[in-house]
C-alpha cells in the first residue's frame, strides 16, 4: 500500500526523522506541534537528511513532498491516509492526544505510535471510536536511515491494519517487523536496555571509560551485530557444528555471575557526572550537528558496503539498501505530475465514455 498524504504528530528527534523519510520519499506530510520552535527543528532535520540521501542518490533526489505546519492535531489529521503519533513517553499525554487523532482521522486512515516502551493496548483504551487502526510503529534513529521499524499490535488491533501498516512502512524503503507479543519495550529496546544497564556498572565500578566501552563495541562485536545480528554470529563462532556447539560450549557460563543485570547502579548526580564527563572528554569537540553527519555518513557507508556483498545481490541491511536506493532513483527519474493534470487525466476516461454513449 502507498499513501499520498501523512500526518505527524510531534515534531522532535523522532517526529522530524519520520517527517523526513516521507518527504523524501515524495509524500506530503502535514504537521502538528505546539513547540514555537517546531518549524525551526523540523528544518535542522531535514538538512541532514537531505545530505544524507544526496550521497545515496548523487544523481538527484526524488520531489520532495509538501510539508505543512497545521494550528491544531484536527487540521493535521483531517485527510491523511497514514498518521505517525511522536509525542513524549507520557501515558496520559498519548491518551490525550490519540483520543483527538481518533476523533478526527478518516476511519480508513491507520494510526502508528513511535513509543519505545508503552503497550499499544494500554494506549488505545482512549480511542472510542476506532481503536482497531493504532498500532506501535517503533523506530530507531535516525528515521530517515535505519530501516527498522518495530510493528507491534495492541488487544484491540484488527490483523488487517497491522498488515497494512507493515505495507505502509515498507513502501518508504523501512524493514518492519511484526513483533508476535505485546511487551513492554518490545524487542530492540530490551535488548538495548540490557547492554545500557551492564554498561553503568562497568563505568560506575571503574572497569573502563565511556570512550573505552564504546571502542570495544565498535571495534569489536558491533562490526559483527552491524551485518549479522546476534544468533547468525554465534552460529559461525560454533564452528562447523554450528549452534548447537555453540550452545553447549558457551551454555554453563550463564551461571556465572559475570553480569549485574538484575541489579541497576544508583541513578544519581554522581553517576550522571562522571558519565557526562567521560562524554565530554570523548565527543566535546564535535557539535550535535557535526556528530550528526559523521553518523548519518557512516550509515550510508556502511549499508552501500553490504550492498555490494552477496554477489552484488547485497546482504542484510545493505540488501534493503540497495533496493530502496533503487526505488529512489525510479521515483527521482519520475516525471512531477500535478495534482491538477493527475485528476483530469482520471477525469478523461470518464469523459470519453459518456461522449461514446
Amino acid at each position: 500500500m502507498t499513501i499520498s498524504k501523512a500526518a505527524a504528530i510531534g515534531g522532535g528527534v523522532i517526529g522530524a526523522g519520520w517527517v523526513a523519510r516521507l518527504l523524501l520519499n515524495g509524500i506530503d506530510v502535514s504537521i502538528f506541534d505546539p513547540d514555537p520552535e517546531a518549524s525551526r527543528k523540523v528544518d535542522e532535520v531535514m538538512k541532514g537528511a537531505r545530505r544524507a540521501y544526496r550521497r545515496m542518490l548523487p544523481d538527484g533526489l526524488p520531489k520532495q513532498g509538501r510539508l505543512t505546519f497545521a494550528k491544531t492535531i484536527a487540521e493535521a489529521v483531517a485527510d491523511a491516509d497514514f498518521i505517525q503519533e511522536s509525542v513524549p513517553e507520557r501515558l496520559d499525554l498519548k491518551h490525550k492526544v490519540l483520543a483527538e487523532i481518533d476523533t478526527h482521522a478518516p476511519a480508513n486512515a491507520i494510526v502508528g505510535s513511535s513509543t519505545s516502551g508503552i503497550k499499544p493496548s494500554d494506549m488505545q483504551v482512549a480511542m472510542k471510536k476506532h481503536p482497531e487502526r493504532l498500532v506501535v510503529g517503533h523506530p530507531f534513529n535516525p528515521v530517515y536511515l535505519l530501516p527498522l521499524v518495530e510493528v507491534v499490535g495492541g488487544a484491540q488491533t484488527f490483523p488487517e491494519a497491522i498488515e497494512v501498516a507493515r505495507e505502509i512502512y515498507a513502501s518508504i524503503g523501512m524493514k518492519p517487523v511484526v513483533i508476535r507479543k505485546e511487551i513492554e519495550a518490545f524487542v530492540g529496546d530490551r535488548l538495548l536496555e540490557a547492554a545500557w544497564r551492564e554498561s553503568l556498572w562497568l563505568i560506575k565500578d571503574g572497569i573502563c571509560t565511556v570512550e573505552e566501552l564504546d571502542d570495544i563495541m565498535r571495534y569489536g562485536f558491533g562490526l559483527r551485530w552491524a551485518q549479522m545480528g546476534m544468533f547468525q554470529v554465534y552460529r559461525v563462532a560454533g564452528g562447523e557444528a554450528g549452534m548447537r556447539h555453540f550452545m553447549a560450549q558457551f551454555g554453563p557460563c550463564l551461571k556465572w555471575p559475570w553480569t549485574k543485570l538484575m541489579d541497576v547502579p544508583e541513578f544519581n548526580d554522581e553517576l550522571v557526572e562522571l558519565i557526562a564527563g567521560q562524554s565530554d572528554e570523548q565527543s566535546g569537540q564535535w557539535s550535535i550537528r557535526e556528530l550528526e553527519k559523521i553518523r548519518d555518513d557512516n550509515l550510508v557507508a556502511i549499508m552501500e558496503a553490504l550492498s555490494k556483498q552477496n554477489k552484488g545481490k547485497g546482504w542484510g541491511a545493505g540488501a534493503l539498501h540497495k533496493d530502496y536506493v533503487k526505488r529512489l532513483g525510479k521515483l527521482a527519474a519520475k516525471p512531477a505530475v500535478s495534482k491538477a493534470a493527475a485528476k483530469a487525466k482520471a477525469n478523461k476516461p470518464k469523459k470519453a465514455a459518456a461522449k461514446k454513449k
